[in-house]
């Protein structure tokens, strides 16, 4: 493949026709249809998003520079494709799904064009193919986990534990307000982990979350870092979790940790932005196994600013990164001393209008043969508590061990 400052593509396709019309809705949802053999391809929420498999152009890069490099390549792709769309909804068309890393320094953000697309909206069904029609036909069965075993990542329990008490000592010295740090788990099975049974059991535990799957990442995150639909961008801010049994989102601790999300975004978002609507006050998200703070952000969009762009300037939020964004992306990188890969980076699907929906990878693992690297994190204030943020993230866990085991 050819590469050019730091960017890996496939040849792009030239001539290619693309064709979206409608199909009936598959009886047993959008998730049955995904085939194991040609990649699992998933944003799915509610019954409702898109699929897809096969592939015919992959971009992948590193660097600072990689969201826009990534929505330059997507309008050079664009331009060679003849696209018919009978359907005309958000999510037909020509689409990639995107999964981008958190940290500048890692590799692997990949936006993948699928071959086929299967979507649902609103009660109807479209299919989006590339080149000749692609008949539909039933998936193989799913493989559920045979015998995991759990084993350290990176960084175990005890030294996150480590991790978080010295961030808690630098904000306590005044050295920064707040950092998001995670930890890593592996699931061990016998044989390759089938992406699509993780993907159907948490979809099936978390309906409010969006299923996603892309390039082996695979999860059900609850928040929605950006969606863009014409001239109207949205966000749903979380921060501030407590689980069953322990603590309240009334605390100071957690008011002060979901204030440093929403301001941040609210900056970084503005530049974009003609006006822009902040709530004063957040709204709880009951999940399954924790509870959010959660506040939704509403702009309409400045000039011809694409999703991509626009989340290259919001990511990472402090919901995921911290506050003040630099000293707390550098405190990551020195006290997990791991690479998070696309764990808790922008996750989901850019339309050929430059819109689309990119939500942040949480609730995830990394699958690569027989190995799942799971992934949790806690929002580090002054306040907070070592042994209490180790309970929170392996609660935050248990929502993708559930879902391997299940």
């Amino acid at each position: 493949m050819p590469t050019l400052d730091g960017v890996t593509t496939a040849a792009l396709p030239t001539g290619l026709e693309v064709r979206t019309r409608e199909v009936d809705p598959p009886a047993g949802g959008l998730l049955s249809l995904l085939p194991e053999a040609r990649g699992a391809l998933s944003w799915v929420r509610g019954g409702e998003g898109l699929v897809g498999w096969g592939e015919v152009a992959r971009f992948t890069g590193t660097g600072a520079g990689r969201f826009a490099e990534a929505d330059a390549w997507w309008r050079r792709l664009l331009a060679e494709l003849d696209v018919t769309d009978e359907v005309g909804l958000p999510g037909t068309g020509a689409v990639a799904f995107a999964s981008l890393t958190f940290a500048d320094r890692s590799p692997g953000s990949v936006l993948v064009v699928p071959r086929v697309i299967v979507g649902m909206r609103g009660g109807r069904a479209w299919v989006t193919e590339f080149g000749d029609p692609h008949p539909m036909t039933a998936a193989e069965p799913v493989r559920p986990s045979t015998r995991l075993r759990y084993a350290d990542g990176d960084l175990p329990v005890a030294g996150y534990r480590a991790a978080v008490a010295e961030a808690v000592r630098r904000m306590r010295a005044g050295e920064l307000d707040k950092a998001a740090l995670a930890h890593d788990l592996l699931a061990v099975d016998e044989a390759p982990h089938d992406p699509r049974h993780l993907l159907r059991g948490l979809a099936e535990r978390y309906p409010t979350c969006w299923a996603f799957a892309v390039d082996g990442l695979v999860g059900a995150t609850p928040e929605l870092l950006l969606r863009k639909r014409g001239a109207v961008v949205e966000s749903r801010v979380l921060a501030g979790t407590v689980w069953p049994g322990e603590g309240s989102l009334s605390s100071d601790k957690n008011r002060v940790e979901h204030a440093y999300a929403v301001d941040s975004l609210a900056e970084r978002l503005r530049p974009f932005c003609r006006s822009l609507e902040v709530p004063s006050e957040p709204t709880v998200l009951a999940l399954h196994n924790v509870s959010h703070l959660a506040s939704d952000v509403r702009g309409r969009v400045r000039g011809d600013a694409s999703l991509l762009r626009i989340a290259g300037a919001v990511h990472p939020t402090a919901a995921v990164g911290g506050t003040p964004r630099e000293d707390a992306v550098a405190l990551i990188a020195t006290l997990e001393g791991m690479d998070r890969g696309r764990y808790a980076g922008p996750v989901g699907w850019v339309g050929a209008d430059g819109g689309g929906e990119l939500g942040v990878a949480l609730r995830c693992a990394q699958l690569a043969g027989p190995v799942a690297r799971l992934f949790a994190g806690c929002g580090i204030v002054a306040d907070s508590d070592p042994d209490t943020e180790v309970r929170e993230a392996a609660a935050k866990l248990l929502a993708v061990r559930e879902a391997l085991e299940g």
